[in-house]
């Protein structure tokens, strides 16, 4: 007899151990066409990473990062980081040169940790892990149970 078997992978993200300080800026521009995935759609909360720290020669395309918000560079706003709020992006795209920060963060994942009007921020990066489990399902048939 043949059966169906029933093949499911869950994907979830878990945190690494790495974790740096950073800065950010918010002027990633997610209307061109991205080193890492040309014109494909990744949504909103995306970020370009630097040449320096981050790229690793595009082995930093689709890894994920924790960003909080640590302050503000400069004194024009009050309180420019908004509290105990982080978010978390994919990077996406390598930064343009003149990249001021270690992770360009688009527009709407800056202004979930940060004021805009501050424009670059002190962030603490988490990288996360993505991992997978395979689950199979026998058909009741199939099973058996084992008594130890």
């Amino acid at each position: 007899n043949l059966y169906k078997l029933n093949i499911y992978y869950l994907k979830f993200l878990t945190p690494s151990l790495k974790q740096r300080t950073n800065l950010s800026i918010f002027v990633y521009d997610q209307t061109a066409a991205s080193k890492c995935y040309g014109y494909d759609e990744h949504g909103v909360m995306v970020a370009a990473a630097d040449e320096d720290t981050l790229w690793d020669g595009g082995n930093a395309c689709g890894k994920r990062y924790r960003v909080k918000c640590l302050r503000g560079t400069n004194k024009g706003v009050e309180v420019p980081c908004k509290a105990g709020r982080t978010v978390t992006v994919k990077i996406v795209d390598l930064c343009p040169s003149g990249c001021r920060g270690n992770i360009d963060l688009s527009a709407e994942a800056f202004k979930h940790i940060a004021d805009p009007d501050e424009g670059k921020i002190v962030i603490s990066l988490e990288e996360y892990a993505q991992r997978y489990i395979l689950i199979v399902f026998f058909p009741p048939t199939q099973m058996r149970i084992l008594n130890g």
